[in-house]
């Protein structure tokens, strides 16, 4: 058709251009503006659901899905930063990539190339290439190709989170400044829903913590003897801290500690020597807790997932006798370390701690409360029933000797020695009623043992101590060897006659007995209930117990077992 000169230039144009092509153009941008109010209207739809959702792995999951919807992306990633320089990024959430891609694949990334490039510079990228980037890296083998990317920082106030990644726009051409825009809108979204997550999960852990005290507290109530009480936090320490090993070390002072309680795979070697005891006493002295970034890094240079990472150390503080509560996590873990509260676990660790010192009080009372029965008991027996019973047997030491039938006589004489047998069998119950069968303080309890000893034996052993018998004798055999002390000592009352009794206890490599005495030894038909019973105690934990003839005269008891 001619085109009329006279018509005016812009309707000439339109000729030129064709109505078709215009109406296209029209059309396709009216498509855009529709898509582009869709893809808005389900970012709305995104933030509604993500603010319902207050688990954070599900939360993460949900995110990539939608970034990846939303940005028309075939891959979606969402790197979450870690703590550690070593490894930027502490959490890799893909979606895209089916499970055999991802198995062939190996191990996912950790922050280096172009992710690396985001995580030091916190601001949107996008590119057409990745390949073309000079800070690229390429991708491992079994890797799927991926050409355009989209980077957007996810943060949470002034503190970037972690960072969402797109790439292969599913058109086949580059991600626009639509895209980038609509991501950075999910992404400030995403912020406020994981900072919401967060806390929630924070609130679980302090519930943890919380649970933790008051079933401790509860169960002390109950009255849980110690060793079990400092097991019970051990164990709840760790499953509130979600720690691979929790450990508890106490002492009289901060250069003697012990390894007191223990819960999961602890190695006593690393605890209790070098670099990680001189933590425990440091934390104990000036009641700071510390924070290890690498607790077996000086011992041994593992590098092994499984071998322990960060820990924690909190003081213990837990009259009369503090220590030290201490958390620890594999390098396969070490993130978990991060969301520990210090604070949560020095009140935890000092909340309990007065609920044991509340419960040992309590045991104190209790315990003296049976002492005095005892030396009530004592007292009566000694000074009633002993007195009616060396009154009767004078009166029959004074009948006999006015008795002048043989048979009859022999009679009296044989009541006579049964009365002093039962005097002597007397006084072995009462020093035997002050033996102390649960002690805080070993050294103490020989020593009230030793003073009752001497009180009805007539005879004052001599008594020594070699070694820090307090800190190095557990309770448990602390208790055995008062029983054997005691059975010792009631054999030299009945049976030795002796006039000088000496006690010796050594507290090294090994905790040793020895009770030596000069009187008339031991006789060949002696019963050996008592001494079998000395020997099985020591035979229990390992050792051996010794009774031979002294020179010239007397009786050597020697009881030791091993202290590892």
């Amino acid at each position: 058709m001619a085109i009329d000169p006279s018509l005016p230039r812009p309707q000439a144009a339109l000729e030129e251009t064709g109505f078709e092509e215009l109406l296209s153009e029209v059309l396709e941008r009216v498509r855009a503006t529709r898509d582009e109010q869709a893809r808005w209207r389900l970012l709305l739809d995104a933030v509604v659901t993500m603010a319902a959702d207050l688990s954070l792995d599900a939360l993460l999951g949900r995110i990539v899905q939608i970034a990846r919807d939303l940005a028309g992306a075939r891959y979606a990633a969402l790197g979450v930063l870690g703590a550690r320089h070593e490894r930027p990024l502490r959490t890799f959430v893909t979606h895209g990539l089916t499970a055999e891609q991802v198995a062939r694949i190996g191990e996912l990334p950790v922050g280096h190339g172009i992710l690396g490039l985001i995580i030091d510079h916190p601001e949107p990228l996008r590119l057409r290439n990745l390949g073309e980037h000079q800070g690229s890296f390429g991708f491992p083998a079994h890797h799927p190709p991926m050409h355009s990317f989209l980077g957007v920082p996810v943060a949470i106030g002034e503190k970037v989170f972690g960072n969402l990644y797109l790439t292969e726009k599913l058109d086949g051409g580059e991600f626009t400044e639509q895209d980038e825009r609509i991501v950075i809108a999910l992404a400030a979204a995403a912020g406020v829903a994981i900072e919401n997550a967060r806390l929630h999960e924070e609130a679980g852990r302090r519930e943890r913590w919380l649970a933790a005290t008051a079933e401790i507290t509860a169960r002390l109530a109950d009255e849980t003897a110690d060793e079990e009480a400092l097991q019970l936090v051990a164990d709840r320490a760790r499953d509130a801290g979600e720690s691979d090993a929790a450990w508890i070390l106490t002492g009289a002072d901060a250069d003697h500690l012990r390894l007191a309680a223990t819960a999961g795979d602890v190695p006593a070697e690393l605890v209790t020597h070098g670099r990680v005891a001189d933590l425990a006493s440091t934390t104990m002295r000036t009641g700071v807790p510390a924070v290890v970034e690498n607790l077996t890094s000086a011992e041994d240079g593992k590098r092994s997932q499984d071998a322990l990472g960060p820990a924690l150390l909190v003081p213990l503080q837990v009259d009369p006798v503090p220590g030290v509560l201490a958390l620890a996590w594999t390098r396969a873990h070490a993130e978990r370390a991060a969301d520990v509260d210090v604070a949560l676990a020095g009140a935890f660790a000092e909340q309990t701690g007065l609920a044991l010192h509340v419960a040992r009080t309590r045991a104190v009372r209790q315990r003296l409360a049976v002492y005095e029965d005892r030396d009530r008991i004592g007292r009566d027996l000694h000074d009633i029933v002993i007195q009616r019973l060396f009154a009767i047997g004078l009166g029959l030491q004074g009948a006999l000797r006015r008795v002048d039938d043989p048979d009859l006589a022999g009679r009296l004489d044989q009541a006579v020695e049964e009365i002093d047998d039962t005097i002597k069998d007397i006084r072995r119950t009462i020093f035997e009623l002050g033996a102390m069968s649960q002690s805080d303080d070993l050294q103490s309890a020989v020593v009230q043992l030793v003073e009752r000893a001497a009180g009805a034996m007539k005879v004052r052993p001599t008594l020594a101590f070699e070694g820090p018998v307090r800190l190095l004798i557990p309770d448990n055999v602390g208790r055995d060897l008062l029983a054997v002390l005691g059975e010792a000592l009631a054999n030299a009352a009945r049976h030795a006659e002796a006039d000088e009794v000496s006690v010796v206890v050594v507290a090294g490599d090994e905790a040793r007995l020895r009770v030596v005495d000069n009187g008339r030894g031991i006789g060949s038909d002696v019963v050996e209930s008592g001494l079998a019973n000395m020997r099985r105690r020591a035979e229990k934990y390992g050792g051996h117990c010794r009774v031979v003839p002294g020179e010239p005269n007397g009786t050597i008891v020697e009881w030791s077992v091993p202290l590892g």
